[in-house]
């Protein structure tokens, strides 16, 4: 209480009548008041969320009013993790169809975008399908559909020599020295997952890094290294050139890639609707791609 009301530059008895004002307009006791602070109860943390929620939209107001001022026929703000080749195609192609759109790009883990979608400050999220997210309550507020499956994928310099010859398996590939993310992450838990289900242990990466980008370059620096991306991700350093795509089995499979909107009385706004059209185009051609090769 001493926190709001100096942060809001009132007094705690102004704070203390705000609030009561707020429980009498809504009919519910929205906080506990103990010795040990203000806590919110079930109706009040369900307040708080839409309260969020219409902050958001408000901030989205103003900016996209601020934007069509300058000249923009509509905002859309799309979360998506740091590197995918789906989401540029969709944009471009969106931009195509609506020249005035205005994109605005957040990039960061799933699990926070998904929380700032909820709260209004985007309109979509492009990412993965995760179990954690398709057993969280969570799931109950969004709309989901898979937009492109996913694997795990090995790329290599073009000048490693090494493995070039067909039928690769991971067994094959144990004493490579390897480039992946983290243990936290899905596509490092695949990484080991692939070696374990060949009966050997996993090797410890050289080197790890989050990033994409980032292990494309090592491997084009160190031919020698080898590296464990997602396929989303691998697709962006193969049409940079100096990789290339080990053909390995069997293959290993991620969590699916899709598009997460709020369920929402109002239907989607036509430059949502034309993203999404446009993303289940990019999607819907990786998968003809996929089925070719």
């Amino acid at each position: 209480m001493r926190a709001a009301a100096g942060r809001l530059n009132l007094s705690q008895p102004a704070i203390s009548k705000m609030l009561l004002e707020a429980e009498d307009a809504l009919g519910a006791r929205l906080f506990e008041r103990s010795r040990q602070g203000v806590h919110p109860t079930a109706a009040g943390t369900a307040a708080m969320y839409r309260a969020r929620v219409m902050l958001g939209e408000l901030a989205h107001a103003r900016d996209e009013v601020e934007a069509i001022r300058g000249g923009a026929s509509a905002v859309l703000r799309v979360g998506t993790f740091s590197v995918t080749a789906a989401v540029p195609a969709a944009v471009v192609q969106l931009r195509q169809r609506m020249p005035g759109a205005a994109v605005h790009l957040r990039e960061g883990s799933v699990r926070e975008l998904i929380q700032r979608l909820l709260e209004g400050e985007l309109d979509c999220v492009f990412g993965a399908l995760t179990n954690e997210l398709l057993t969280s309550d969570l799931l109950r507020s969004l709309q989901s559909e898979v937009l492109l499956q996913d694997q795990l994928c090995v790329l290599a310099a073009e000048s490693n020599t090494a493995w070039r010859r067909r039928g690769l398996r991971w067994v094959d590939l144990r004493e490579a020295s390897w480039v992946a993310p983290p243990k936290q992450t899905l596509v490092r838990q695949a990484f080991m997952t692939a070696f374990l289900n060949e009966g050997t242990d996993p090797p410890e990466p050289v080197i790890e890094a989050m990033s994409s980008v980032t292990i494309g370059a090592v491997l084009r620096l160190d031919p020698a290294l080898l590296g464990a991306v997602r396929y989303e991700h691998a697709r962006a350093e193969l049409s940079h050139g100096g990789v290339r795509r080990l053909a390995l089995t069997p293959a290993v499979a991620l969590p699916p890639l899709g598009l997460f909107t709020r369920r929402a009385d109002a239907g989607p706004t036509p430059v949502l609707q034309e993203f999404a059209r446009a993303i289940r185009k990019a999607g819907g051609a990786e998968l003809e791609r996929g089925r070719k090769s």
